[in-house]
């Protein structure tokens, strides 16, 4: 998906959005795009020693702090996070247009070296190591590699504070889409797993609300996947369909009340869906 998030429910959007503190050394400002993918728009994230008030007032000394997922083309957007903080380091979660979109802009506004796990996304500075600790400013940040809702996706952890940002690897609420077959369904479930073995975190998604803790997020996502997967395992048996099965057809009876605009994204995540079941020697393979 080039242009949204993943979310599959929409919700009320706020008149007005304003910076949120999420922690010590995080806080987030919501762009104004919300849909029902992005939920309420995407969370741009701001990391660093941000002081006891936050944003600073007009005329006083910003933070210096590392930005994440700078949103869609906005420039109010990036205006506003140029005049919060003191950019050391822009990082995207991953390559969708509604965390990349505002690179350019926020990049020409400071001059910010940019990373990400795409080297192409990269300006200035070289693509993000799984493991890696970020040192651009006084808290330490470390990367890890989290695919499946893409190849590249990221989660980024401020062990100080006790927080991930999780981009859209999980969401504040709903469930993610699997952007197959950039996304991959097997690579999610052992993100998951290893992510649901890293208890004390609370997420910080780049969408919806925050404050899910992490261990219980990752246990109610694997429920959900291993459900559908078991759904889909029932409905193939049923149709006598489970050999080549058509995606298609499948989607028109799965997804037959699902809102058009998350019609597209609902099939890439059913197709992931049978890759996986192909994977495993399930069926054969399937056909669009």
């Amino acid at each position: 998906m080039s242009a949204s998030s993943s979310c599959m429910s929409s919700s009320p959007v706020p008149e007005s959005h304003a910076w949120v503190r999420t922690s010590a050394h995080t806080a987030f400002l919501t762009v104004d795009n919300p849909s029902a993918m992005t939920l309420e728009g995407t969370n741009t994230y701001v990391i660093g020693d941000l002081g006891e008030s936050f944003p600073p007032e007009p005329g006083a000394p910003k933070p210096r702090a590392v930005v994440v997922d700078p949103g869609p083309a906005d420039q109010g957007h990036a205006e506003a996070i140029a005049a919060a903080v003191d950019v050391a380091l822009i990082v995207v979660t991953h390559w969708h247009q509604d965390h990349v979109g505002n690179v350019p802009a926020l990049h020409d506004l400071t001059g910010a070296p940019v990373r990400a796990w795409d080297r192409e996304l990269c300006i200035g500075a070289g693509r993000l190591q799984d493991e890696e600790v970020l040192k651009d400013v006084s808290v330490e940040i470390s990367v890890w590699h989290s695919p499946g809702h893409t190849a590249d996706s990221i989660c980024l952890s401020i062990f100080d504070d006790g927080m991930i940002l999780t981009g859209d690897t999980i969401l504040g609420r709903g469930t993610t889409m699997l952007d197959y077959p950039d996304g991959d369904l097997e690579d999610y479930l052992d993100t998951l797993r290893v992510f649901k073995d890293e208890p004390g975190f609370t997420v910080l998604p780049a969408h919806g609300p925050h404050g899910e803790f992490l261990e219980e997020a990752c246990e109610r996502l694997l429920d959900h996947r291993l459900n559908r997967i078991h759904d889909l395992r029932r409905r193939l048996k049923a149709s006598d369909d489970d050999l080549g099965p058509s995606a298609s057809s499948l989607a028109e009876d799965i997804y037959a009340d699902v809102p058009e605009e998350v019609r597209g994204p609902a099939v890439k995540t059913l197709k992931a869906q049978l890759a996986y079941l192909m994977d495993i020697g399930e069926i054969a393979g399937f056909t669009d």
